[in-house]
């Protein structure tokens, strides 16, 4: 599926601190017997991408992740966002540069598939591109109008689906008009000097206005595209998202038991 990026060295940093704003400790949360950062740190090896390293922020984060042997550095409490941390973490274990591709994997997403953590390289296979994501196709009128859904404005050639640069990305549904609309699925392939870059800019206009990062990449000139996938991974922001993928592991736990 990838095979034209076997000429990258990437690696997955999975960026994660307890002081969430609406779920605090949520990466220590348990999931049918397990804290929520390692189901994510399982799915990030399972994908067969590269080396996996989790970025804390805490100590408690890597206490526990350590002692489920799990490679894990300590960053900074006050970055202003994963992205951020991510990018102190591979400067903290790889000052060489070996790693010329990182993929920020959230730490909220305990059922991201492994094919799609390959599949956000492809957009990479474009030298001209800075930053690769992946995109989901909305499928309902509540998910088209959630602001906490945040949306893509891109074209795809043709249902075969090659990648499609980003133009835009906001809480609306955008774009306008008949065609489908695209849900944005927050994991980032950086190339590294584009990581570099971004954190070294202050945050842009349109950026502070949609509580967007991304927008940052595209206001600096830097282009970002998109792959598909075949749905977007429920992310665990609030108490009621967790429960609902508690639900959803425990009863694949079940099903594998019997």
């Amino acid at each position: 599926m990838i095979a034209a990026c076997t000429m990258f060295e990437p690696l997955i940093i999975i960026p994660a601190r307890m002081a969430s704003t609406r779920l605090p400790g949520k990466p220590l949360a348990q999931i049918a017997g397990q804290p929520m950062i390692l189901h994510v740190v399982a799915r990030a090896v399972e994908s067969r991408v590269g080396r996996v390293v989790v970025a804390a922020g805490d100590e408690e984060i890597v206490d526990t992740v350590r002692q489920a042997g799990v490679e894990v550095v300590l960053t900074r409490p006050d970055h202003p966002a994963g992205s951020d941390r991510v990018h102190e973490a591979l400067q903290i274990i790889d000052p060489q540069g070996r790693h010329d591709v990182v993929i920020n994997l959230q730490g909220d997403l305990p059922l991201v598939e492994p094919a799609d953590l390959q599949r956000v390289l492809e957009p990479l296979e474009d030298p001209d591109v800075a930053l690769g994501t992946l995109v989901a196709e909305v499928t309902s009128a509540e998910e088209a109008t959630s602001n906490s859904v945040v949306k893509v404005a891109c074209s795809f050639a043709d249902e075969a689906g090659s990648c499609a640069r980003a133009l835009y990305f906001s809480r609306q549904p955008i774009p306008w008009g008949a065609g489908p609309l695209w849900h944005h699925v927050g994991i980032y392939a950086w190339r590294r000097d584009a990581l570099a870059r971004f954190v070294a800019l202050p945050p842009s206009a349109l950026e502070q206005r949609e509580s967007l990062e991304q927008l940052r990449v595209l206001e600096a000139g830097m282009t970002i595209s998109c792959a598909r996938t075949d749905r977007a991974p429920h992310g665990v922001d609030t108490l009621a998202d967790l429960e609902f993928v508690r639900r959803i592991v425990e009863g694949r736990v079940v099903g594998e038991a019997v």
